[in-house]
């Protein structure tokens, strides 16, 4: 009997920790994106997924048309260029673009163009696949964090490194 009492204590604290460590993944997380003056101009707001993340974004005071969105290695935004960001989040090493011959999976960064109108203003609800916040590899809180980059042109969703998307005119550090 008291081996028996032994064992459901084990199996019972064996998984309240799985429990536990299921739960340390943040529910969600967010980024305030700002523009190279400092000022913020939008957020988003990112929820885990079945197979990735959504992103859903919001900003303002941005050109009309086209912009190429990422989400970049390293969660710095420096102004006025945002090169602290880093390259694209690519833990897999791909080429860039969904429509690059060169490879079949995008960097896990990748994400379609974001569409301001006429008035600056722009929202989207982007997918990225095979990306979490969890742990691991492809985890958006990886060592030195990330962030969501915003280009001043179209992605053409295939040019290796970023598009063709031109400067970094806006950046948010995701944090939980």
């Amino acid at each position: 009997m008291r081996a028996r009492n032994v064992l459901l204590i084990a199996a019972f604290l064996f998984v309240c920790s799985t429990v536990a460590a299921a739960d340390s993944a943040p529910k969600s997380a967010h980024a305030d994106i700002m523009n190279a003056q400092s000022a913020k101009i939008g957020t988003a707001k990112i929820t885990p997924i079945s197979g990735g993340v959504k992103i859903a974004v919001r900003v303002a005071q941005l050109s009309p048309g086209s912009h190429g969105i990422h989400i970049h290695a390293v969660g710095k935004c420096e102004t006025p260029d945002f090169k602290s960001a880093g390259g694209h989040f690519n833990p897999t090493s791909a080429h860039h673009g969904v429509n690059n011959a060169e490879n079949p999976h995008p960097h896990a960064g990748d994400l379609p163009n974001l569409t301001v109108g006429a008035n600056g203003k722009g929202s989207a609800s982007l997918v990225a696949k095979g990306v979490t916040l969890g742990d691991g590899a492809n985890s958006l809180f990886h060592e030195g964090g990330t962030s969501l980059v915003i280009h001043e042109k179209a992605d053409d969703l295939m040019s290796d490194p970023a598009g063709n998307s031109g400067n970094r005119i806006a950046c948010g550090v995701i944090e939980k």
